[in-house]
């Protein structure tokens, strides 16, 4: 009798980390196919794309033109560089003082414009300029607004400090004292003239104690400086401890 031996045939066993890289693969397909639909729709498809642009605040500034250089600069409302459209915007607009620009999703940009607003104004080889409280010259003008101040200096700017005290000055004497000004004059940092509309002038030294300048002066206008006595008057110098007036009453 024949003996036959039983075949055995092998099974290639497959590898857990072929099981689990193939596993690995289709998901990571899935989740690029998935990354990939929401990237187009985010950034190609027309639900984003930029279809209104809302300028609020615009008053001397056109809204219109605000409008242009931001549609030019900006196609998705994702993508729009918020921050480099301000800059834009500032740079092109110096009247304008700040901007916030928002989104308002799916196609809107909100544009909230604050412009300066004029406090004083500038005078420089009989040019005339608008400053706003921060001492920015921000708008060149042909016409002075009745009842605001001009300040003319031979510098081209006007230091923020510099404008805070002559607004002082400004309120004690137009407020407080009645004085009626023409103008004031920065001479330099240490020397400031205002010139009242009766002709005189007054000094003062912005370095020192601008609130002692004010008070000896309103003590002065009551002790020895009457109404008749300021057809004369030419100048009251409070730049020093001794107070001097030119001419001196008698």
């Amino acid at each position: 009798m024949r003996k036959y031996k039983k075949s055995f045939r092998t099974k290639k066993k497959k590898s857990i980390f072929n099981i689990f890289k193939n596993k690995f693969f289709g998901l990571g397909l899935l989740f690029f196919i998935i990354l990939s639909g929401l990237f187009y729709f985010f950034i190609f498809s027309s639900v984003f794309q930029i279809k209104n642009i809302a300028v609020l605040g615009a008053e001397k500034t056109s809204a219109e033109e605000i409008r242009i250089i931001i549609s030019d600069n900006a196609k998705n409302i994702f993508l729009a560089d918020l921050q480099e459209i301000d800059r834009m915007l500032l740079e092109k607009y110096p009247q304008i003082a700040n901007i916030d620009i928002k989104r308002d999703l799916p196609d809107v940009l909100l544009v909230q414009i604050e412009e300066r607003k004029p406090v004083v104004v500038f005078s420089k080889n009989e040019e005339y300029f608008f400053i706003d409280k921060e001492a920015v010259i921000f708008e060149k003008i042909s016409e002075i607004p009745s009842e605001m101040l001009i300040i003319k200096s031979e510098q081209d700017i006007v230091q923020k400090e510099q404008l805070n005290q002559i607004l002082k000055i400004n309120s004690v004497l137009k407020s407080d004292l009645k004085i009626p000004i023409e103008e004031i004059l920065i001479k330099s940092e240490k020397r400031i003239d205002v010139k009242t509309m009766e002709g005189w002038s007054i000094y003062f030294n912005p370095e020192k104690d601008l609130d002692w300048q004010l008070e000896e002066f309103g003590i002065l206008l009551k002790e020895k400086i009457s109404l008749e006595n300021r057809e004369n008057l030419e100048y009251v110098d409070l730049r020093f401890k001794k107070i001097y007036i030119y001419p001196e009453n008698r």
